[in-house]
């Protein structure tokens, strides 16, 4: 055994050590993370307590081998996957609990674990979880020694690939929790907190507590719920409730709260209320705890779309995967934070969870920051959609799994609605993809079906209507006031999903040509765009003409390929069951009864790099790309959802001279714009009812291009961009200059190649080395181009279009950290601070 590390697993489980007085009886909850080994491959003897890991890596969790690894054609994972490798992966622990908290009852809790996870405590198998998505938790009570050494050890098994569409990592990727309670405890997520009655004067909240007597002896507790504004002052509060239990009995608790002019919860300000559970004993404070709480009313209506706070809101979401660009999986709040920052710079107000349940720091940050979340739970149901997915588990785990993901989430106020499904094969009668490759998987899936693998016009339930009433009914059981849709790629009344009549939202992914016949088709019911656009873009990269539409590929079963491996940033280019960016915005902003969109996707995600194969390895469709860059169309939507006086002019102006060329412009809060170039006018432009954007044609001679907006003839906006010169700086430019010194903040610094007047060279690709010295590391590299092979973790990075980025990763130490960027002899420095 490694008695350092015992030592330090001492120190760190502190937390542990009760005393005995009332403030430490109580529950404790605390991060787990750190101190682990890790080997790469399978070790069976790994579960045994004195087996010596003296020689696996040292590291703290979260963490995923897969970013780490070498692109290559020859992993099992596919382009589709992101092209890096799977495996199995072992990791263990040694910890110590004190003798003082013998007695209490000790749990274990894993946010997420990429996949087939089994866990041991002393040698001890505590359980087995299929889902890499899913949150659990074992209790380690009956195996623990107190005061001594403790060994947990988790093998995860994620080398049956492909197992899913997108880059999936591997390995315990998210955060896990010791919790360590009295007996007598609320039960794992054992509150339900409801708001049956909202208005601005007054709102009830009911609150239903599950308690649970782990004693052997029968107890009577004291239940009581007490509520907490924003500002920690208490404005109201439950009377007390008495339950008696057996030894190892349950008991439901119902309490109700009036809370006088409350603060309702929306998009613009998601004002939070915490709510506290408290159990006592003879008096004695025993367990506490606290539910986050928004106050919000909100329905779906057939006509009107999104209603919040009885004002009609237009959801303007986009869909994410889960993963961090160069971070991968592996769960970072910060970089969480970060995305959704730059989508509500964007004018984003809604999430959609893409395809499962999302890391539970997503969730929190979408309840503090506004967000409208769809929170999804399954992409495939019975029938799979690659060799080794989910399916092979569903009719094993799916009642448990969902149960679990509505149990954990339902509490969060940016949750709207639940989403039992993604694309699932049951819409049709026969949808086999067993045969087919992950690419032709993907495809195939939204290229339409015939007739005849729909249901029939009969009064009997197929199976797969069946499967979905089950399904709904399982999440209604457990939350009955959120409504349940699914994301569906037929959008004819016979899809399976739709005739079980158990979806409360008709939700339509594509297919934009049916939505004119929603209310006829689906008469009373709401409706929402589940998923829209795929447009295709890789950030400045411009295909002309721009009035030429690229639609790739032309067919699912036809090869495509292009020598660029990149895709116009004009907004003409997008996948065939697709649509432009601006088609799918004006369908759902010029109907009312289409309660709003999530675009096919906000960032650009690792995997599933249609229209190519390898060597591209993640995905053309963001709005912004994996490295957090916005592509061109970032501007449109945030032109058309956001307040804020926007102008954009593109592309560069670094061309052929007298190249013929197309400049667009995204604007708003402005009657025209004119174009000029070199001081000469090209015309002033105008957008129509059915126009987001402007464009002009023009012959590029090197200089200044130069746009104006004006609104009754005064100005309001004007940009310039200039013929970039030879690469003669680089810029770095911190997202934040003052990080926490905790060991997990992030900065990530944009590093840009510029002229001698500070022009960003846009065909810039210098390979620019890292270098830092101080508080900080380097956590990931990017450029957000689909088709690198560098490796993320790398200290260096070639430039893509004149940007690179870095992101430095606090040490857990505090003082300055410094950054030190070279290329040839071009050379430049930035200084991070990490502070309490």
């Amino acid at each position: 055994m490694n008695i350092n590390r015992i030592l330090i697993c001492c120190l760190t489980s502190i937390f542990c050590m009760a005393c005995g007085t009332q403030k430490e009886s109580v529950r404790q909850h605390t991060s787990f993370n750190n101190d682990w080994t890790f080997h790469l491959g399978d070790v069976a003897e790994a579960i045994r307590p004195d087996y010596d890991d003296s020689g696996w890596r040292k590291l703290n969790l979260p963490h995923d081998w897969a970013i780490e690894g070498a692109f290559s054609a020859e992993n099992p994972s596919g382009a589709g996957g992101g092209a890096l490798p799977g495996g199995i992966g072992w990791y263990r622990k040694v910890f110590t609990p004190g003798k003082e908290i013998d007695g209490k009852r000790v749990f274990i809790d894993f946010d997420g674990v990429y996949m087939n996870s089994e866990v041991f405590i002393n040698g001890q198998s505590l359980g087995i979880r299929p889902f890499g998505y899913i949150s659990f938790r074992y209790d380690l009570t009956p195996y623990l020694k107190y005061g001594e050494p403790n060994v947990m050890a988790v093998r995860v098994d994620n080398s049956d690939q492909p197992n899913s569409r997108w880059y999936s990592g591997c390995g315990i990727y998210r955060n896990t929790w010791l919790t360590v309670t009295h007996p007598v405890h609320i039960d794992q997520w054992g509150t339900y907190l409801t708001t049956p009655e909202v208005s601005t004067e007054q709102a009830t909240v009911a609150a239903t507590t599950i308690v649970k007597n782990d004693h052997s002896a029968i107890e009577e507790a004291e239940v009581q719920t007490l509520i907490y504004n924003a500002e920690g002052k208490k404005v109201a509060q439950s009377n007390s409730s008495t339950v008696r239990m057996a030894a190892g009995d349950t008991a439901r608790v119902q309490q109700r709260m009036i809370l006088d002019k409350p603060h309702l919860w929306n998009v613009e300000s998601p004002y939070l209320y915490t709510v506290r559970t408290e159990i006592r004993l003879d008096g004695q404070l025993v367990d506490t705890y606290d539910t986050p709480l928004g106050i919000r009313s909100f329905r779906f209506d057939a006509e009107r779309g999104f209603i919040l706070n009885g004002r009609e809101v237009k959801i303007k979401g986009v869909c994410q995967h889960h993963d961090l660009g160069c971070l991968g999986a592996a769960v970072n709040t910060r970089a969480i934070e970060r995305q959704l920052e730059i989508l509500r710079e964007m004018g984003c107000n809604g999430i959609r969870c893409s395809h499962n349940p999302p890391a539970p720091e997503l969730l929190d940050l979408c309840d503090r920051m506004g967000f409208i979340v769809m929170d999804e739970t399954f992409d495939m149901w019975r029938k799979k959609k690659t060799a080794h997915d989910y399916a092979r588990y569903f009719n094993e785990w799916h009642e448990r799994d969902l149960t679990d993901h509505i149990l954990r989430d339902r509490n969060h106020p940016s949750v709207f609605m639940w989403s039992i499904g993604n694309e699932v094969l049951e819409q049709w009668d026969q949808a086999d993809a067993d045969t087919l490759s992950l690419e032709e998987a993907n495809l195939v899936l939204n290229f339409g079906h015939e007739q005849h693998t729909l249901a029939a016009v009969s009064d009997s339930r197929s199976i797969n209507e069946l499967l979905t009433q089950k399904l709904a009914n399982i999440a209604r059981g457990l939350d009955p006031t959120r409504p349940i849709t699914a994301g569906c790629n037929e959008p004819r009344a016979s899809n399976h999903l739709f005739r079980a009549n158990a979806l409360d939202i008709i939700g339509y992914n594509y297919h934009e040509k049916y939505i004119k016949d929603v209310p006829r088709n689906f008469p009373g019911k709401p409706f929402i765009f589940a998923e829209s656009t795929s447009g295709l873009m890789t950030r400045g990269y411009y295909r002309m003409p721009s009035d030429s539409m690229y639609i790739w590929p032309e067919r699912w079963d036809k090869p495509f390929t292009d020598p660029s491996f990149s895709c116009s940033s004009y907004d003409n280019c997008h996948v065939p069951w697709g649509s432009t960016h601006e088609v799918a915005w004006l369908l759902t902003k010029q109907n009312p009864f289409v309660s709003g969109l999530y675009v096919w996707t906000g960032f650009d995600y690792l995997g599933e790099p249609t229209p190519y194969g390898f060597p591209a390895r993640s995905s053309y469709f963001g709005i912004i790309d994996l490295a957090g860059f916005p592509k061109d169309v970032y501007y449109m939507y945030q032109s058309e959802w956001t307040e804020k006086p926007v102008l954009h002019l593109f592309p560069h102006w670094n061309w052929e001279p007298g190249q013929t060329l197309d400049m667009w412009a995204y604007y708003n809060q402005a009657d025209e714009v004119e174009l000029y170039i070199n001081g000469t006018s090209q015309g002033i432009r105008r957008k129509g009812d059915k126009e987001l954007h402007v464009s002009w044609r023009v012959r590029f001679e090197p200089g200044t291009v130069r746009i104006v907006s004006r609104k009754a003839g005064k100005e309001v906006l004007t940009k310039e961009i200039h013929t970039a010169g030879v690469p003669a700086h680089i810029r770095l430019t911190a997202d934040r200059k003052e990080v926490k010194a905790d060991g997990l903040d992030l900065s990530f610094i944009t590093v840009e190649v510029t002229d001698a007047n500070g022009n960003l060279c846009p065909h810039a690709d210098n390979l620019i080395q890292f270098a830092v010295e101080g508080s900080a590391f380097i956590a990931g590299v990017d450029n957000g181009c689909q088709t690198s092979m560098e490796s993320f973790k790398a200290p260096q990075r070639q430039a893509f279009n004149g940007k690179c980025l870095v992101v430095l990763q606090n040490n857990g130490t505090k003082g300055s950290a410094r950054l030190t960027a070279t290329s040839d002899n071009l050379k430049e420095s930035i200084t991070i601070n990490g502070n309490n």
